[in-house]
């Protein structure tokens, strides 16, 4: 890795194990892509009060050349993930599949499309940022602010139809765009509606 790696714990104590753990699995990332230039694993334990135990959460930013990857891993009710070391596990999985789509699509492995698949987005959540679209055929397909092109995630609204491009790989919350490019609220070539 270019960079240092950066490992910052939230609403726990740091552990030396689990640091340990997150180091071996950073430098394996980078048999999937030497050029990452960093990466910020954030491993956090929001959840004290519940008496049934912790579920962690871990989050990842890995940059890249020309652009960065996120790994959002939250518990949704995964009781495995009492366990900081399973979250950590899952989260670097996540990462790796994603890792090896943006190598897949950098090398020019990606089906190339002469109409971008369109979509209307459905759903925002600016504070956590992200959001889903709708394609034509009814199916939801999540994204986060990353994806959206030239930084325009503030600026989307529901209803604004978008050009994407689809990851191969499901996220954690189902279908994912790896790129969501804002067309605003015209009528799209293809489209049927007015």
């Amino acid at each position: 890795m270019q960079r240092p790696l950066q490992i910052t714990f939230r609403g726990m104590e740091p552990s030396e194990a689990v640091e340990d753990r997150i180091r071996r699995m950073a430098d394996k990332l980078e048999r999937f892509d030497e050029d990452i230039t960093g990466c910020h694993v954030v491993v956090e334990a929001p959840h004290r009060h519940h008496h049934k135990g912790q579920l962690y959460e871990v989050k990842l930013d890995i940059r890249v050349p020309d652009g960065e990857l996120v790994v959002n891993r939250e518990h949704r009710g995964l009781h495995a993930h009492e366990d900081v070391h399973v979250a950590v596990r899952d989260a670097f999985d996540a990462a790796v599949r994603q890792l090896e789509d943006y190598v897949r699509r950098r090398r020019g492995k990606v089906k190339h499309h002469e109409v971008p698949e369109h979509g209307r987005v459905t759903k925002l959540f600016p504070i956590e940022g992200y959001g889903f679209l709708e394609t034509p055929d009814g199916l939801e397909v999540y994204f986060h602010e990353n994806s959206v092109t030239d930084g325009a995630f503030s600026a989307l609204e529901i209803g604004d139809q978008v050009h994407y491009a689809r990851a191969d790989a499901e996220s954690d919350k189902g279908p994912q765009a790896t790129t969501v490019t804002p067309v605003g609220k015209h009528h799209i070539v293809g489209d049927t509606g007015s």
